[in-house]
């Protein structure tokens, strides 16, 4: 697979980035990235607020089906608007500088550190699953944080050190990851041929009709989903985006569905919904059940499988930030780019580091619901900014134009989402709301105002250059021989 973050080349003394994703790395970035925790944590979530084993497959069926939906809007807005970026870009397009702001101060604050804190905490979990088999409440809490700091550590020395490197590591546990699943699957089918159909009869009884509920249990299935839109994060890395960007969608998000629909099946082969609902690491409780002395792998496999995802997402987020700071919201040293090592060093500093003091949060894995309805906001905003743009510029050159049903049933729905967990987590939400708020103070002092005093515009050109001395970083396409 090649780098989420492209490789660095010169060319007649100039820094930039080369397009090198391929169709099968661009299909290998979204079954990656979005393989991750998700499919072994989540499904406890998503049986906890359905009640039974047939409404929560539809829940991600539909999961998988929204998310495709979400996708394909995406490619058009990727083949429309040629940045990398995601939709920080289109919504910076459509909607203008303090929008685009407040995604990235989110996703830079909240969103992405969160995920690879959550993420590392869960590798952590499932790694030191086997050495406290037998105690009642799992590993100890500060051994999990201990190593997955260490994850976030590593994967950001690897990231910093170099493009090959990561690449590499990405494809590795990418592999990992599709195996223990496979194992889990394989599994699953051979218990079923044993007879053991019995969670599959009157699957669809006790289920919940509360649409709260339901619209959290639709949260915990979008978790396992997301990544779905990674690829749009390095767009201008791509060979003929025109063509690869949809072909990639189309080919990876209904594998990824069938996997995930097919995984949950597994589960409940060798696990009655109670027995899922009070288990804290349920692939770990499947081969325990199922695998008998090779049990060890599954934690071992789902490990690898984290640690994978937690690389990945450095390389989008580390994107997300570079391309913020090309665009004049975010800090210029944060878009420059190692001379020696040819990555985008700042921002996967930045990155790296925002991620490990979230591990000091008492419960983070709270935070789901805060990052959930912000993220799914944005993300619905730059579908509404596809709609807003085909009105607006409709003679714009579209090499993939969606029908126009489709943005429609996604907006819709992502309000219906964001609105029910207003109703069902207010308090969740409102923290969300607040923490993208503050953004907008922020954006008017650094950003907008520009006529600032020459004091603070030396300070700040005298912290650039110290910073780019320190880390030998230039900015993209600047001249070497200027410095």
């Amino acid at each position: 697979m090649s780098s989420e973050n492209g490789s660095i080349h010169t060319d007649k003394d100039t820094v930039i980035l080369k397009p090198k994703i391929t169709l099968p790395a661009g299909c290998a970035i979204i079954i990656g990235t979005i393989i991750g925790s998700g499919i072994f944590i989540s499904p406890v979530g998503v049986l906890q607020y359905t009640n039974s084993v047939g409404l929560s497959l539809v829940i991600w069926a539909l999961c998988g089906i929204f998310s495709m939906i979400g996708a394909l809007c995406y490619a058009e807005l990727g083949t429309s608007i040629l940045k990398s970026g995601g939709d920080y870009a289109y919504i910076k397009e459509a909607f203008g500088p303090l929008l685009a702001f407040l995604r990235v101060w989110i996703s830079m604050l909240v969103i992405r550190p969160t995920t690879h804190a959550i993420v590392a905490l869960i590798f952590a979990n499932y790694i030191l699953q086997p050495f406290f088999h037998d105690c009642v409440d799992g590993p100890p809490e500060k051994a999990k944080t201990l190593l997955a700091a260490i994850c976030i550590l590593i994967l950001t020395f690897i990231n910093c050190a170099s493009v090959t490197w990561a690449t590499r590591v990405q494809n590795i546990f990418t592999v990992a990851k599709l195996l223990a699943l496979a194992v889990i699957i394989l599994a699953g089918v051979a218990n079923l041929c044993l007879g053991h159909v019995e969670n599959f009869k009157s699957s669809f009884e006790n289920s919940t009709t509360d649409v709260g509920d339901i619209s959290l249990a639709l949260y915990n299935g979008l978790f396992a989903y997301g990544g779905w839109n990674y690829l749009n994060f390095v767009t201008e890395e791509m060979n003929d985006p025109y063509k690869n960007l949809p072909r990639a969608i189309i080919i990876s998000i209904p594998v990824v569905t069938l996997i995930y629909i097919f995984t949950n099946i597994a589960y409940f082969t060798a696990m009655t919904p109670l027995e899922m609902k009070a288990t804290a690491a349920v692939a770990v409780t499947f081969g325990d059940r199922l695998l008998g002395v090779m049990s060890w792998i599954i934690p071992v496999s789902v490990s690898l499988s984290c640690f994978g995802s937690v690389n990945g997402s450095l390389f989008t987020a580390a994107r997300l930030f570079f391309v913020g700071a090309r665009e004049g919201q975010l800090p210029a040293v944060i878009g420059m780019i190692n001379l020696r090592r040819h990555t985008p060093l700042p921002s996967l500093l930045v990155g790296g580091f925002l991620s490990a003091i979230m591990l000091a949060s008492s419960d983070i894995f709270s935070l789901i619901n805060y990052f959930s309805f912000a993220n799914w906001l944005f993300i619905g905003m730059a579908i509404c900014g596809l709609l807003w743009l085909r009105y607006k510029e409709p003679d714009r050159h579209r090499p993939v134009k969606v029908p126009l049903v489709l943005p429609i049933i996604f907006v819709l729905t992502t309000v219906f989402i964001v609105a029910v967990s207003l109703y069902a987590a207010p308090a969740d939400t409102g923290i969300g709301a607040a923490i993208t708020l503050s953004g907008i103070p922020v954006y008017f002092v650094f950003i907008y105002w520009k006529n600032k005093p020459q004091f603070m515009l030396r300070a700040s050109e005298k912290a650039t250059r110290f910073i780019q001395i320190l880390l030998e970083c230039v900015p993209q396409e600047k001249v070497i021989h200027d410095l």
